[in-house]
């Protein structure tokens, strides 16, 4: 059993897209209504935000130093020295009624992100799609019917993509070109429920193992390479939305939340719903790569 206690005070409304950054040896994640990204010194435990144009839908590191940020609808490059973010790419701008989410830099160097039906009322439609995103600002659609985007992570090796859709409830998973960013082979991974957990955020371990955040169970659920659930523990927040692991060996296992829309009760019984939590890691963690902006 995972051991989670509160990273620091912050407390999100919709927290999301954990990403350590062993340069700095921090943890960057962001709060997706706030429009706020957060960094976290993991020797002081001292946090910096900065507040955006728009929602922050994801987050990753660049060779640069910088970080890839994904907003509303666009991409861009954001320097946390001067606080400063340079779009490079645009997205589905002409879709009031889509956002970017989830997203995450492949073993290719490029930023994989994906679109969410963002429309009013409980029924999400398949109108979402998952892009790539380079350097140069090149735009690619991957893949498309999809209704909420979720889940990127990628094998240890790098030639296997885990892509979820919150709604379906499923995840996938693909063939991956390390040096293309090419994607072939799709299959099922795994077909999920509101009990065991409809699949936000993922990770991945060194064993090849993938981690899925049960947002609607509050379980963080860990799947065999081939599929098969190996354990859903009960997590101390509401709504879990995205594993990461970090630390020096990547040995801690840190994971978001979201307060919003949950049952006052709910959050009444897990008061430190929102915050960022985190538990020594019973395995290592895969590591992230970064964006290659040089």
């Amino acid at each position: 059993m995972l051991d989670f206690k509160p990273l620091n005070t912050v407390r999100c409304e919709l927290g999301e897209g954990p990403a350590y950054d062993e340069r700095r040896n921090a943890l960057w994640y962001c709060d997706i209504v706030q429009k706020a990204i957060h960094c976290c010194d993991l020797a002081t435990g001292d946090t910096r935000s900065w507040t955006m144009a728009s929602e922050v839908g994801s987050l990753g590191l660049a060779d640069s130093g910088k970080l890839v940020v994904a907003l509303r609808d666009e991409v861009g490059m954001f320097d946390p020295e001067d606080g400063t973010f340079e779009r490079i790419a645009s997205i589905e701008a002409d879709r009031p009624d889509t956002r970017l989410n989830d997203g995450k830099v492949g073993p290719d160097g490029a930023f994989w992100v994906g679109t969410m039906d963002d429309g009013e009322g409980a029924e999400k439609r398949p109108i979402a799609s998952l892009y790539r995103v380079d350097a140069a600002g090149y735009v690619e659609r991957k893949i498309e019917g999809i209704k909420i985007s979720n889940g990127l992570a990628f094998s240890p090796d790098g030639k296997t993509m885990f892509h979820s859709d919150s709604r379906g409830p499923w995840i996938d998973c693909w063939d991956f070109d390390p040096d293309s960013g090419a994607i072939s082979g799709r299959r099922r991974f795994a077909d999920l429920d509101d009990t065991i957990g409809r699949p936000d955020g993922g990770a991945t371990d060194s064993e090849g193992c993938y981690w899925s955040a049960g947002v609607s169970a509050g379980n963080l659920n860990r799947f065999s390479p081939d599929g098969t659930l190996m354990s859903s523990q009960p997590v101390p927040v509401a709504a879990p939305t995205m594993p990461c692991f970090g630390g020096e060996g990547l040995d801690r296992l840190f994971l978001t939340s979201l307060r919003v829309g949950r049952d006052p009760a709910k959050l009444e019984a897990n008061p430190l719903t929102g915050t960022v939590i985190v538990a020594d890691s019973p395995v290592v963690g895969s590591p992230v790569s970064r964006f290659r902006d040089v």
